[in-house]
Order: structure tokens, then sequence, then C-alpha cells
């Protein structure tokens, strides 16, 4: 009889296995966001209503999560140096949604300029009376080898992504603490998890903004009804590649690549705000290798510094060629276009 229970349970615990792994090979989130995303509960229900103050809206993920949220019935503040473009996002959302005109502000903002944001803050909270989430999209990428790459290029990355982002964090969170409640959403990177070759200023600045987020949030046990997410994409299509540091602070990237196979950037939007809508701690999102990449990382770092160093040495091999550097690592890598 026992032995018969013990045939039951171990034939039941490997088909569990297996179901996870074939679930685990086929994922684009961890297993938390991918719970999150299927039965937990729908933006439309969680965010409608709510004003999201976005940074970095006028393009990539932040248009996007702008269109999407837009869509979930939430009220928008639009931020980003351009202007237009953050009035085109705007005139899209009236469009395409139920949103009313003063439902979206429109809020310029240089994320570098932090005499400002204090200003941009009551601006905010004038027009709506309330900010429920803080969105930090806004920052720029990197390609480049440090020995070629000059010291300005690291200052101005940790100027925009990190100091930026704390900066703006430092006007709404009190804000949020006097209501009781909010979001502080924080677009890092699985470069802010892992390092990665070529971006070594921006994994800096990433892996910078990670511990300063992981060490606020247990100062912030004593208003339980704030979240600190920090979102963490690998490969995405968006503008961050266009608009990436290269060696020197002036010179822009000759060529973004290939970038087909990324993740669309409608897919990670959605499960960011799947996510936000459940208040989640952390989001992995990423297609595979590089999720099964980040949980090495986390369990067995190990053989995830023997993996770094072999990837990654293809990585600036193919860099050096010439050959385009954000491509898949598994493919045939394609020439650069001018």
């Amino acid at each position: 009889m026992e032995e018969g229970v013990c045939c039951v349970l171990f034939w039941a615990a490997l088909v569990c296995v297996l179901v996870l792994l074939g679930l685990f090979i086929r994922a684009d989130c961890d297993f938390t966001l991918q719970w999150a995303k299927t039965f937990g509960t729908k933006p439309d229900v969680a965010l409608r209503g709510k004003v999201v103050w976005i940074t970095g809206a006028s393009g990539g993920i932040g248009e996007e999560l702008a269109y999407q949220l837009a869509a979930a019935g939430a009220r928008l503040v639009l931020s980003a140096r351009r202007e237009a473009a953050l009035e085109r996002v705007k005139q899209n959302c009236l469009e395409r949604y139920t949103l009313e005109d003063k439902d979206v502000l429109v809020l310029p903002l240089d994320l570098l300029d932090r005499a400002s944001h204090p200003e941009k803050t009551e601006a905010a909270l004038r027009y709506f009376g309330n900010i429920d989430m803080l969105v930090n999209n806004g920052g720029r990428s990197q390609r480049g080898l440090f020995v070629d790459t000059d010291v300005e290029v690291y200052q101005s990355l940790m100027e925009l992504n990190y100091l930026g982002t704390v900066s703006i964090t430092k006007q709404v969170l009190p804000h949020m603490i006097r209501q009781g409640s909010g979001i502080i959403a924080t677009v890092s990177s699985l470069a802010g998890l892992a390092g990665t070759p070529l971006a070594t200023g921006y994994s800096a600045s990433k892996h910078a903004l990670q511990g300063f987020f992981n060490a606020l949030r247990p100062e912030l046990t004593g208003s339980p009804g704030i979240t600190i997410s920090m979102i963490c994409p690998g490969p995405v299509v968006s503008q961050i590649v266009q608009n990436a540091f290269t060696e020197h602070v002036d010179k822009s990237l000759s060529s973004a690549g290939d970038q087909t196979h990324k993740m669309s950037t409608e897919r990670c939007v959605q499960l960011m705000v799947a996510g936000l809508a459940n208040q989640l701690k952390e989001m992995w999102i990423s297609h595979q290798p590089f999720l099964l990449f980040v949980y090495v990382w986390q369990y067995m770092p190990t053989l995830a510094w023997y993996l770094t160093n072999k990837l990654g040495s293809k990585r600036v091999q193919n860099f050096k060629a010439g050959l385009d550097a954000d491509s898949a690592y598994f493919t045939k890598m394609k020439a650069k276009t001018t």
C-alpha cells in the first residue's frame, strides 16, 4: 500500500516538474509575473482612474506604456525633454482610448535639471491633486569598450540614469507617504542584475538603481501602502539603442543594428502593466535564453560566471569585428549597416 502511494506521488511530482519545465522553456518572464499575468488582478480593474507619471514617455517603452495605461483607464502625466513628441503621444491616447483632454498632462522634464524637479512635481500635483504611481523610465544605454570610453560618459550615465531617477523619486515619495499609498516603479534592466559587456557604465547605473531601491524598500515598512517595483527587461525593441552613449559623450551610435531578435515593445509593456496592477516588487522580462541566464545568476553564480565569460567574449569579438554587438548570441551575426 505504502509503495503504491509513493509511486503515485513520484509520478505526480515528475509530471509537475515536466509541466513547469515546459512552461519555463516557453516563458518570457519570471514565474511570479507569469502567475500575475494569468491569474492576477487585471489592469483595467487595478489602474482605472489612477494618476500615473511616466518619465521617458516620448518614445519606446515609455510611449507604449502610456498607450496601455490609457487603455486601462489611467490618467497620465507624460514627461520627457521633447514636448512635441509628448503632444503626439497625448493625441494618440485621446484618439485611441476613452480618455478626455483633461486626463492627460504633458509635462516636459529634463532628468539632468534636478533643480527643476520640485517645481515639476508641484505642477503635476496641482493639476491632478495626487500621484498614484511614478514610473521612472527615462534614461540612456551605452555601447563601447571600457578601455576606449571617456570617463565623462560614465559620469553622464550616472547623472541621468541614477541621480535623475533618485531626484524625481525624492520629490514624489513624501507625497505618497502622506497619502498612505502609491507605487514607485523603476525600469531597470537585466543588466542591473548581471553585468553586460560593452555597457559597463549602463550596467553600473542600473546596479546602482537596484541597490538604491532595494535599500529604500525596507525603510518604508512603516508605510505598507507604498510599493517599490523594479522592472528588469532583457533585449526589447525600443529607441534606447539608437540613443545610446558611445566612447565619447558627443558621439552618436553609427547603427542600431538588427533588433528583430528582441522582444516586442508591446509584449514587454503588457507584462510590465500586469506586474504593476498586482504590485510586484520585481519583474524579470525576457525571452529565452536570457531569462534562464538571470535564473542561473540568481541560483548558480559559479556557472553564471563561466557562461558570462564565454558569451561576453563572443559579444566583444563581434563588436571589435564591426558586427552587430546587440544581435542574438545564438544566431549567425550580421554585418553592420551604414
